[in-house]
């Protein structure tokens, strides 16, 4: 699966647990979600936070 399939899939998922994430992680996810409207395929420091935030906060509906 290429990665902005991934992308695309953790800022989805990660959409309604924003209420839950601490002030870093929210700003951080929000910047995703705006270079994700602009089509901007994220670099690999920033593809490795997403997915930290991702485990952090969505992945325990996907285990």
């Amino acid at each position: 699966m290429s990665t902005v399939l991934d992308q695309r899939k953790m800022i989805e998922a990660l959409r309604y647990k924003t209420s839950k994430m601490v002030s870093k992680d929210r700003y951080d996810y929000e910047m995703y979600v705006k270079r994700d409207k602009d089509d901007e395929d994220l670099d690999s420091i920033s593809l490795r936070r997403l997915r930290e935030i991702f485990e952090k906060y969505a992945e325990t509906k996907y285990k």
